[in-house]
């Protein structure tokens, strides 16, 4: 699970409890202007995800940096009704895919604070 907040300027992603230690990332800060947009996406739990390095995959549970086609994702992902994915522009990583509480509202949340900007 990811606690997500959006201040003025920043996307901040913490992932919660053994998820840091899992994913080897205690927070994620992304610059609201390499933010392309987010999506509500449970079925994304069913992609491929690639090759891990570092982080943990096992069944149901997807934590840390995967690598497919070129492609740099952040995976935290435990609860598949919950997904979403945040697209980035310019940054380490190409996407975010994430366990969230309330999906609706978060991609909601990130992508209001876009078009605010």
């Amino acid at each position: 699970m990811n606690i997500i907040t959006v201040t003025a300027t920043t996307l901040v992603v913490e992932p919660k409890g053994l998820d840091k230690l899992w994913s080897f990332t205690t927070k994620l800060e992304i610059p609201l202007s390499h933010v392309r947009g987010a999506t509500f996406d449970p079925g994304a739990n069913y992609e491929p995800k690639g090759l891990r390095a570092p982080g943990l995959a096992i069944p149901g549970k997807w934590a840390g940096t995967f690598h497919r086609d070129g492609d740099k994702s952040f995976w935290n992902v435990s609860a598949p009704g919950e997904t979403i994915v945040v697209e980035l522009t310019d940054e380490h990583y190409d996407r975010l895919v994430l366990t969230v509480d309330q999906p609706r509202s978060v991609v909601d949340a990130v992508n209001a604070s876009l078009h605010t900007r």
